[in-house]
């Protein structure tokens, strides 16, 4: 008995490595490909269902789905109501991975096989690169899959030797809300879905559990697994907290419209399953109240995200960004999420220069800048804790951009912190003009992200105001010596030439590093001004 309940347990503990390690490894591959895939196939909710579904089953993993689409919403590249369609594709995508253990583990039996091949594709894993070792870690995980199912199935016997369906209580509300409740809470303890349906058909399969109930379970699975992402939301900003209560409203409702089946129609069940087998039977109502769901809510899903947006309203916060420490679980999502943050933080510093350099200088907003200071202190520590997958170039460029963009953004905080110099250079007469078509320019970026008109603009201004800057120190210099100018003159008005000119190199930098950003994912500026959050 001790050594089938090790055998069960361990056979659980290999399927969830298994699936982790494959889940992983798929997500890698698909890089940012997939968020393009997510980001611009998502325009109505119809195509973000199909578009969830396919991703899901790609990558065999509805958590995997929820945390870029979380992202997404944060970035503003997705409103609420299309990730809630993204959402429901998800759900039935994550049906995909029962069909295949139904599949390879039971009707097939391909754990021999899998042992075999275990060794090659751990070997492939650990001494190639890029590609190769991605399907070395996409095959080791689905070995170690299969095998955890093989111990689990081995396991159950042994454990449940003489046990008969009919020995459990059924054809009673109070039996299916227990069923559903187990389900539910298998689900939650060990945080997949996929590893309660597996375990529900082997009982299934070893005739512990009847068709009836084990749709019962599943029902409550597919309540728990939405516990992952409410875990995750909490603390976090309010896209996150709207995604996750989203997707437990709607599985609620889904699960709730499923059960009368569980509890009025054993006979159709039992009948679906001697017309196919007890596994699809189980598979098909799995996906069926899952489609039926999706089907339901489809059409009203603005409405759905307009009550969502009620039931979870806007906190009030004093600060000017949110990033979500989950969003780090996808270093593409986080990357996005970052430079949506820095768009919001240099639009507050542009605006502060901007609104200090004009005829009638406003300089209320250089005086507040705490909220800023500790925008860039969370970004920092953001970015310092993202890990980027090996191989992904694109990923890479985009860190590198946003790294050199933070920079600038640091050093013109500093050069914010100084406001001076503005009265200076708006009382010389020579000066005034180059400072006030600083302003100008500067105030034409909030709050839209920065175009590849804008880092020209910024450049060819630099090269003027650098220019100016020049001519205006010598004739100081030379104004000093015909007693023109005290010393302390030339010193503060050369101090005040020289910061409007770092301001304006740091400012062109940061437009030159997002339009580098711009072609890695050129995408993003147009979809972050259309697809605001709900």
């Amino acid at each position: 008995m001790n050594e089938d309940f090790f055998l069960a347990i361990g056979g659980i503990g290999m399927f969830l490595l298994g699936m982790k390690i494959m889940t992983n490894a798929l997500r890698e591959a698909a890089g940012s490909n997939l968020r393009d895939w997510l980001s611009r196939f998502t325009t109505t909710p119809l195509r973000g269902v199909m578009t969830g579904a396919i991703t899901t089953a790609i990558i065999q993993s509805s958590s995997a789905t929820s945390v870029m689409v979380v992202g997404f919403v944060g970035a503003g590249l997705l409103s609420l109501g299309q990730a809630l369609g993204v959402l429901y594709g998800a759900n039935i995508g994550t049906t995909a991975t029962g069909w295949i253990v139904s599949l390879l583990g039971f009707k097939l039996q391909l754990g021999s096989l899998a042992m075999a091949l275990l060794f090659p594709a751990a070997l492939l894993d650990l001494l190639a690169h890029g590609t190769l070792a991605r399907v070395g870690r996409v095959v080791a995980g689905l070995c170690l899959l299969l095998v955890g199912l093989e111990f689990l199935q081995d396991g159950m016997k042994g454990l449940t030797e003489g046990a008969r369906f009919d020995m459990l209580p059924s054809g009673t509300l109070g039996s299916v809300l227990l069923l559903l409740l187990i389900g539910a809470v298998f689900t939650i303890l060990v945080q997949s879905s996929s590893a309660a349906v597996a375990l529900a058909l082997v009982l299934l399969d070893g005739g512990v559990i009847s068709v009836s109930q084990a749709t019962a379970m599943v029902i409550g699975m597919n309540i728990g697994t939405t516990f992952t992402a409410m875990m995750a939301s909490v603390g976090g900003s309010r896209p996150m907290r709207q995604t996750a209560v989203g997707n437990l409203v709607f599985n609620l409702v889904t699960s709730a419209l499923a059960l009368p089946v569980a509890i009025f129609a054993e006979d159709q069940m039992t009948a679906l399953a001697v017309a196919t087998d007890p596994m699809t039977a189980l598979l098909l109502f799995h996906l069926g109240f899952n489609v039926v769901g999706t089907a339901l809510f489809l059409p009203f899903t603005s409405e759905f995200a307009a009550f969502i947006a009620r039931l979870v309203p806007e906190t009030k916060t004093d600060s000017l960004i949110s990033l979500d420490r989950a969003l780090l679980q996808d270093p593409g999502t986080a990357l996005i999420a970052a430079q949506t943050a820095l768009i919001t933080i240099v639009g507050r510093l542009f605006d502060a220069l901007g609104s200090a350099l004009q005829p009638e200088p406003d300089l209320r907003l250089l005086a507040a800048l705490a909220p800023v200071e500790e925008a860039v202190e969370e970004l920092v520590a953001f970015l310092e804790d993202i890990r980027l997958p090996e191989g992904v170039e694109d990923d890479e460029k985009i860190y590198t951009e946003l790294l050199h963009q933070t920079d600038h953004v640091m050093r013109l905080l500093e050069h914010a912190r100084r406001p001076a110099f503005v009265q200076i250079l708006l009382e010389d007469r020579i000066l005034r003009r180059p400072a006030l078509a600083v302003g100008a320019a500067l105030l034409r970026h909030p709050p839209a992200p920065l175009t590849e008109r804008d880092a020209e603009r910024l450049a060819r201004l630099h090269r003027l105001v650098e220019h100016r800057r020049k001519r205006h120190r010598r004739a100081m210099l030379l104004g000093e010596h015909a007693g023109m100018y005290s010393v302390s003159d030339v010193f503060s008005h050369t101090d005040a030439m020289r910061w409007l000119d770092r301001v304006l190199h740091h400012a062109e930098r940061i437009a030159k590093h997002y339009e580098t950003f711009h072609k890695v994912r050129p995408e993003f500026p147009e979809e972050a001004q259309q697809k605001t959050p709900a």
